[in-house]
């Protein structure tokens, strides 16, 4: 796996660490949660934009989006009790497909 494209791992892990500290910071109302939260935006959007320099922006966005949503989905799911209804599942498998499909459709 190239330098890219785990600098855009990170950067999709910061995308889900920085959504649910939306959560947490009580939608930025708390000081601490808050900075926790921006430090994190500020991060993976430095790192997704590092990765953008060489890998298709199309690519590096939908990924690291589908690593975001399908994350704190899961997160959600397992520390906030969030619903696990079988078409939620579902379609988070849709994401995690779609993923994989533009890692593997990615010229080398």
């Amino acid at each position: 796996m190239s330098t890219a494209w785990i600098v855009l791992l990170a950067a999709g892990i910061l995308e889900i660490a920085w959504a649910l500290g939306l959560k947490f910071s009580d939608g930025l109302t708390r000081p601490m949660p808050a900075a926790l939260t921006i430090a994190a935006m500020i991060a993976s959007m430095a790192l997704l934009a590092f990765a953008a320099r060489s890998l298709p922006i199309g690519t590096a966005y939908a990924v690291w989006t589908g690593i975001g949503a399908a994350g704190t989905v899961i997160l959600g799911i397992l520390l906030l009790g969030e619903s696990t209804s079988a078409v939620r599942l579902g379609c988070i498998a849709l994401i995690v497909v779609g993923i994989v499909g533009l890692k593997l459709t990615e010229p080398a």
